[in-house]
């Protein structure tokens, strides 16, 4: 498993790349896929899950991460007070 995480950090720029070639072929899968009656109103726009979902995955981390900033991290010296 170490070595598996050492070849993905050391390659991290290609692992981005498979990961935005996934997101096209789930866009492209979205054009070819047949539709039916669209139940909400993303159904109606090619790609809009794809992006919806992105979009979510950014946020939630942007989120995220200004959670631990306001309440998880401390000073430096902060245990030495």
């Amino acid at each position: 498993m170490v070595k598996i995480i050492g070849f993905l950090r050391d390659r991290s720029g290609l692992l981005k790349w498979l990961f935005f070639l996934w997101l096209v072929c789930t866009v492209v899968f979205d054009v070819m896929a047949l539709r039916h009656e669209p139940h909400f109103f993303g159904d109606t726009i090619i790609g809009f899950w794809s992006g919806f979902g992105l979009l979510g995955c950014l946020a939630m981390g942007f989120i995220c991460k200004g959670i631990y900033h306001l309440w998880l991290m401390q000073d430096e010296d902060y245990y030495d007070k």
